[in-house]
């Protein structure tokens, strides 16, 4: 495992492409993001998405989120309609997950077999950027159903498992995930977690 410290003043740009190349070859990241650390991984490589689901241990059936670098790259992962495209405009980027209606881009082994997927645009230049090359999986760096820690050496411990290359930027002035906004129904569902 390769931890590489910096801070979100002086980033040293370097770092994003060693990580994506790590996720490239099949390797799963800890990363800072908006809202905590997330796990991420290339989602088109399924052995990856399936460590990511092991380190939680979390159940294949319960769907994974995905990070995109842009709004403008939503079109390649889901189903977006006008109307649809307003909400977004008006909360991203920041901290929220939108349930969208995929692509077939996406694969199965991400959504748990769900027609639906979970889509993020971080307020987070660096998370953002990560996600450049590919769509990567965004998922708070926790057990299922355990306490979300801000800090990489708190969430280490708590995973008990080494990834592949760690982004320390230190502790997290925010530990609250994502708000998740629904938007395969009638109307927009917004739910806090």
């Amino acid at each position: 495992m390769k931890i590489l410290k910096t801070d979100t003043k002086n980033f040293d740009k370097s770092i994003i492409g060693e990580a994506i190349e790590v996720m490239a070859n099949g390797g799963v990241i800890l990363y800072p993001t908006d809202t905590v650390y997330g796990l991420g991984a290339n989602i088109f490589n399924r052995n990856a998405v399936k460590k990511i689901f092991q380190i939680k241990n979390r159940s294949p059936l319960k769907p994974l989120s995905i990070l995109i670098s842009s709004k403008k790259a939503i079109d390649i992962v889901a189903k977006v309609d006008v109307e649809d495209k307003k909400i977004i405009d008006k909360y991203l980027p920041g901290p929220y997950t939108f349930i969208l209606n995929k692509t077939t881009v996406v694969p199965r082994t991400v959504t748990g077999g769900l027609t639906k997927v979970g889509v993020r645009v971080p307020d987070y230049n660096i998370a953002c950027q990560l996600a450049n090359l590919f769509p990567i999986i965004t998922t708070s760096a926790n057990l299922t159903n355990e306490e979300t820690l801000n800090n990489p050496e708190d969430i280490l411990k708590q995973l008990d498992v080494d990834v592949d290359l760690v982004i320390d930027v230190g502790e997290l002035e925010n530990n609250n995930p994502s708000t998740i906004v629904d938007l395969t129904s009638d109307k927009p569902v917004f739910t806090k977690r």
